[in-house]
């Protein structure tokens, strides 16, 4: 049986205007509520600038076998518990009758600033996989296959982003693909190395300019880090659970 990606691509490109518009909305209402000072912080407090990538992975979901599966997407029940940690908040959970399908995080990194924020998303991700995984490995989750765990990032497809970026190494070289390399190569480079290190199932990054508002512009950066590899390696996750399960 064949898998189905739910047109995919055109899904992609509503859920790219949908970021960019809800950021948009976002902060027109902190002008009109006389809080514009803000700047870029008030397109990131509506919670919502991914939800059409949710509503993609939901419709990937059903389409592929377990369309009576729990899709999580409330705070309060995406909460599972971590081995260094106690718990830890997901953006979205996949459950099927008690088996944990699949844990995703959807994040994205906006300008004009980079260079920290690129830290903490890189840090963020690896700290979340290990700890997942040890978890797992300590059957917080009860006996179970592997999960699909997925990273999906948007990154804004900016001068800044896409300008080469040196790095101070006093003591020890920095390894040769990081040397110049743009901070899209960089989320680039992080995905490949997280997929190779089995850190997540699948990693993604696509780049979009904020002028994408009404085209749903973007782009990708390599194979293994393209969208439909990552939608592609979900769908037949899915497919291979539901026919296990049902």
């Amino acid at each position: 049986m064949a898998l189905d990606l739910v047109d995919y691509e055109h899904k992609v490109h509503e859920a790219v205007k949908l970021f960019w518009g809800n950021r948009e909305a976002a902060r027109q209402k902190q002008i009109e509520l006389g809080k514009a000072d803000q700047g870029e912080r008030s397109g990131v407090t509506s919670g919502k600038n991914m939800d059409g990538f949710i509503e993609l992975i939901i419709d990937l979901v059903k389409a592929n076998g377990l369309d009576d599966a729990e899709i999580h997407q409330k705070r309060a029940v995406l909460t599972l518990p971590g081995y260094f940690r106690p718990t830890k908040l997901w953006d979205l959970l996949i459950i099927y009758q008690q088996v944990l399908i699949a844990a995703i995080e959807l994040k994205s990194h906006v300008g004009p600033s980079f260079g920290n924020n690129f830290n903490n998303r890189a840090e963020e991700a690896i700290g979340t996989a290990h700890d997942f995984w040890t978890a797992y490995r300590e059957e917080a989750f009860g006996k179970q296959p592997r999960p699909f765990v997925g990273w999906l990032m948007l990154v804004e497809d900016a001068a800044e982003s896409k300008a080469a970026v040196r790095d101070a190494s006093p003591h020890f070289p920095v390894f040769d693909d990081f040397k110049g390399a743009s901070y899209l190569k960089r989320y680039d480079l992080l995905c490949q190395k997280l997929i190779k290190e089995q850190l997540y199932s699948s990693a993604a990054i696509i780049s979009s300019p904020r002028n994408s508002i009404e085209t749903g512009e973007y782009s990708t950066m390599s194979t293994m880090t393209d969208i439909k590899t990552f939608f592609s390696s979900l769908a037949g996750h899915i497919a291979t659970e539901a026919a296990r399960l049902k």
